[in-house]
């Protein structure tokens, strides 16, 4: 498939304005296959809820739905794996979750002067990143979320290319990061012989120019596992001194903490007001959705 002519940089363009050009095509790319993959999602979520509160069409659900995402400060594709994923409601209950209540959140030693409450999820792990990058002086890293549908999901990342932020988007088998998650512990790899790694990610991995790889996994307070995140190291077998490692799993051990905390309060709080709103809007005429009567 070739390039649009009008979007594709000039042959005689400078090698610089070229490649930043490329780039800009790639990230562009990126966007549009994850918005492809997302809307499936979405799409059934808004077909749960348009037929769960018999809401006139699926533009009500989506209004809706963005609404409560909006108010809580949750991603809507976050909101629609949740609706999704989570058991539905019981109709003979007026809550969705009966006899819940709001749970406290854990400390954020790495984010002082952030109230654990209050801050965003996004900027938590945007800072366990950089931070962790900060600390280690590692050039390369990311951060990958589990998610209830399709694993672990990229959320966060750093100097690393488009080739592989989309290689990487969802993570299965292979790689340092799955291994990680799936043994609750630290791993460190060396890519270019682990046998654990997969041919295609090892191609991609040492592409990026990264030979070592340390994958931390952030765990819940019951042990499971929420998020990975790791760093990609340019030398042979480099390792972290032991108080790289030690801040690396403390940190890792508050956010993944705080990140299952988010998960059962906020998130679950969107839940609750869209089942809410929702009951409310059961049966309205068209005009009262228009006219945002779920208030």
């Amino acid at each position: 498939m070739h390039e649009p002519a009008e979007l594709a940089p000039k042959e005689d363009s400078p090698p610089d304005v070229r490649q930043e050009e490329h780039d800009r095509l790639r990230r562009e790319v990126r966007n549009l296959r994850g918005k492809v993959r997302t809307h499936p999602l979405i799409a059934q979520a808004q077909g749960i809820v348009q037929e769960r509160y018999r809401l006139p069409d699926a533009q009500s659900a989506f209004d809706l739905m963005k609404r409560c995402s909006q108010k809580h400060n949750v991603k809507l594709r976050d909101l629609a794996s949740a609706v999704v994923s989570v058991p539905r409601p019981d109709d003979e209950q007026g809550l969705w979750f009966p006899g819940r209540s709001n749970r406290t959140p854990p400390v954020l030693r790495f984010l002082p002067g952030h109230r654990p409450d209050k801050v965003n999820r996004s900027t938590v792990l945007k800072q366990v990143l950089h931070q962790a990058l900060t600390f280690t002086e590692a050039t390369m890293g990311d951060l990958q979320v589990m998610d209830p549908l399709v694993g672990l999901r990229m959320e966060q990342h750093s100097g690393l290319s488009e080739e592989f932020l989309e290689f990487f988007d969802v993570v299965d088998e292979g790689t340092p990061c799955s291994r990680a998650a799936q043994r609750r512990s630290r791993v460190i790899s060396d890519i270019a012989t682990d046998p654990a790694v997969s041919e295609p990610a090892r191609d991609m991995i040492l592409a990026a120019g990264s030979r070592t790889a340390h994958s931390v996994p952030m765990l819940s307070a019951d042990g499971h596992t929420v998020g990975v995140f790791s760093l990609h190291l340019p030398r042979e077998n480099q390792d972290l001194t032991q108080a790289q490692a030690t801040a690396m799993d403390a940190m890792a051990r508050q956010a993944g903490q705080w990140l299952d905390w988010h998960q059962r309060t906020i998130m679950l709080n969107a839940l609750e007001a869209l089942h809410h709103h929702g009951t409310a809007l059961r049966g309205a005429p068209a005009r009262r959705l228009i006219d945002g009567g779920a208030g």
